[in-house]
C-alpha cells in the first residue's frame, strides 16, 4: 500500500474535520451540502461523500468526471458529477445551496480568479466555508533549483504569477499573502493558512511506503511544520479556509 499520497493531504484533511464539525454543529445537521470545484477524479469528493455528506463534483473533464463515478461506485457512495468550469458554478448550481465548497489546485489555471471565487461565494450559504488550496511560487523556486534548472528557479522569483515560463505547466501560483488579498476581495473572511506538502515531496516515497512508523512520523511533522512562520510559506501548496461574510 502506498501511503505517501495520505501523507501529502494530511494537512488538509485534517483542516477538512475541522470545518466539517464547525458547519455541522451551526446547521444542526450531520449531513452536509459539498461541492467540489474541479474535483476531478474524487480524491477529495469520494471520501466525503463516505461520511454521509450529500457531495458534487464539477469538472470540465469528462474523463475525469468517469472515474470519478467509477470511484463512487465501487466505494459504494453517491455523489454527483456535473461538467463544467469553476466560473460557470452560478449557472450549474443555485445560489445559498452548499454549506462546503472545495476550490483545490483550480485558481491556479482559471482564466479569472476573481470571478471563479466570486462564483463560489453565490453556492454558499451565509457563514458557509471555502477551502482553497493553491501552489506556492517559493517551494516551486526551491524545487526547480534542486533539480539544477536555476534559471526557472529565478524567473518564478521574479514573476508576479509566479511562473517560470512559457513552458511551465502552471500558470499561476500564489504566496500566502496574495492568496489571502484575493479571498478577501471576494468577499471572504480568511481564517486560518497552512502550508502543506513542506517536506513530504523531498522524501523518497520508498522511506515511507515501506513503514507505516516512518508514515505517521512524517505526517506529524506536516502538521508540525504547516503552521509554523517560516516552514509554512516554502511549502508546496499553501491551504486557507475562509468563510462567506
Amino acid at each position: 500500500m502506498t501511503r505517501t499520497p495520505a501523507v501529502r493531504t494530511a494537512v488538509v484533511w485534517d483542516a477538512l474535520r475541522s470545518v466539517l464539525a464547525e458547519r455541522a454543529a451551526a446547521a444542526g445537521r450531520e449531513s452536509l451540502d459539498i461541492v467540489d470545484a474541479g474535483g476531478g477524479t474524487g480524491g477529495f469528493a469520494v471520501p466525503l461523500a463516505a461520511l454521509g455528506h450529500a457531495v458534487t463534483v464539477v469538472d470540465p473533464s469528462p474523463d475525469s468526471l468517469a472515474a470519478l463515478e467509477r470511484r463512487a461506485k465501487e466505494k459504494g457512495v453517491g455523489v454527483r458529477a456535473l461538467q463544467g468550469d469553476a466560473a460557470d458554478l452560478g449557472e450549474l448550481l443555485p445560489r445559498d445551496a452548499a454549506d462546503l465548497v472545495l476550490c483545490h489546485s483550480v485558481l491556479e489555471y482559471v482564466d479569472d480568479p476573481i470571478s471563479a471565487l466570486t462564483a463560489v461565494a453565490g453556492l454558499l450559504r451565509r457563514g458557509g466555508a471555502v477551502s482553497v488550496l493553491a501552489a506556492n511560487p517559493v517551494a516551486s523556486a526551491i524545487h526547480r533549483a534542486i533539480a539544477g534548472q536555476f534559471d526557472d528557479a529565478r524567473a518564478v522569483l521574479a514573476d508576479p504569477c509566479g511562473s517560470w515560463g512559457d513552458r511551465d505547466p502552471t500558470p499561476r501560483r500564489y504566496t500566502a499573502d496574495t492568496l489571502v488579498e484575493l479571498l478577501s476581495s471576494t468577499g471572504f473572511t480568511v481564517g486560518s493558512v497552512h502550508g502543506v506538502r513542506v517536506f513530504a515531496d523531498l522524501v523518497p516515497s520508498r522511506i515511507v511506503d515501506g513503514d507505516p512508523r516512518a508514515a505517521e512520523a512524517l505526517a506529524a511533522l506536516e502538521q508540525a511544520a504547516a503552521t509554523h512562520p517560516v516552514l509554512r510559506d516554502i511549502a508546496m501548496q499553501l491551504h486557507v479556509l475562509a468563510h462567506r461574510s
